[in-house]
This record gives structure tokens, sequence and C-alpha cells, in this order.
């Protein structure tokens, strides 16, 4: 067998095989299964054990050093107005876990009654009347850190614009038809043409009456 320098020989069942040279492993044929290994299903059960065992690891050695670290629970100041919600899935991947809710109200804002009137209008039906929370979510950047940076950057967009006095939005009136539809869905309204008259009621109660004939004889 002619080797060319810096070539790779690999002997196998008595059989001398020569790498192929770079650039060429897409002719290898791969190797058949010859039973000398575990199947695609045993090494997915393997990978649950070894992730078992390193949340295990987790909760025997690092959990109760958590104890160190733990803090008094300081309520939120004036100044904290913004309260960001994540969502966690415990190690695994979702579509969902860079979202990131924002929520705050807008009597914590330093606004004027008017500039406050004017961001609930620019807030539309992410305000909710009942609580005076206005409620935002963002998931389309890739880290959770990018989605609250910009939600806390359109809050300052938001108060900015509010308190911009060249226009106001008072000849606007609220509208809160998308709360007023989450609380309890609109009932029906049809035509006074479709109602039943005494006319037609007492026919139907005729024509009932004359079937229930029938089926007794």
């Amino acid at each position: 067998m002619n080797v060319q320098a810096g070539q790779r020989v690999e002997v196998l069942d008595g059989v001398a095989h020569r790498e192929p040279p770079e650039g060429d492993l897409d002719n290898i044929a791969e190797k058949e299964w010859e039973f000398d290994d575990f199947s695609s299903m045993a090494h997915a059960e393997l990978e649950r054990h070894r992730e078992a065992r390193q949340y295990a690891r987790i909760a025997a050695y690092e959990m109760p050093r958590l104890s160190e670290l733990v803090r008094p629970f300081v309520p939120p100041n004036e100044k904290e107005i913004l309260r960001f919600r994540y969502t966690t899935y415990m190690g695994e991947k979702h579509p969902a876990q860079s979202k990131v809710v924002c929520e705050f109200a807008t009597s914590d804002l330093p606004l004027t009654q008017v500039e406050r009137n004017k961001l609930i209008k620019l807030a539309g039906v992410r305000y909710n009347p009942d609580t005076d929370i206005v409620r935002m979510s963002s998931e389309m950047f890739q880290h959770q850190a990018q989605n609250k940076r910009y939600l806390s950057d359109l809050v300052d967009s938001l108060i900015a614009e509010a308190k911009d006095s060249t226009e106001t939005f008072e000849d606007i009136p609220f509208d809160f038809r998308h709360h007023e539809a989450k609380k309890a869905p609109p009932k029906p309204k049809f035509p006074k043409e479709w109602r039943l008259s005494p006319k037609r009621r007492a026919q139907l109660e005729e024509e009932r009456a004359n079937l229930e004939n029938m089926f007794e004889q």
C-alpha cells in the first residue's frame, strides 16, 4: 500500500485501511452496525440518566449552598414602578422562554392628569381600566435581557410622548371596548321581526297538539 506522508493508517481485522485525503470524506461508506454498540434508543436512555444524575448532584451539593445567598424581602420603593415577569422551563428549550412581560400602574408615574389620560389612550388595548395597569410583553429578541431592555425603552418613549404638550388628545374619547369584551361576552341581538308573535306562538302550539294526538292514535 502506498502511504503518503502524514496520512493515517488504521488496521481493522488484520486489514490496513488508509484514511482518505482531506476533501474526500463524502465518499466514505458508513460502517454497518455489527451489534458492537448501543442502539440510538439506548443512547437516548443513557442521556436521560446523565441529566437526572446531574440534577441530583445539583440538589445534593449546590442547592444547600443557596441558603448563604438568602436576602430578606424588601418591598419596591416609589421609584421602582416597573414589574417584569419571566418564564423558565427548567432547563428545557421552549419558543416562549425569551418572553418578558412588563406591568406598571399609570398612577405611579410622575404625570399630570392630562398627561396620564394621553398615556392611557396611547396604551390602547394594553390598559386595564379596573386595575389601572398597563401590561406589555415582548419576545421578538432571542434573550430575555434584550426583551426587557426593549420594554424599558418603550415605557420611556410612552412617558416622553405623554409629556409632549403639542398634542394632548383631549378631543379623543376613551375606548375601553376591549376590556368590556373580556369581562363578559356580548349577548347576541336579533331583529324584532324574528321574535315570535302571539299569533305564531298559538299556531305552533296547535301544531304540536295535533302531532301529539296523531301519535296517541
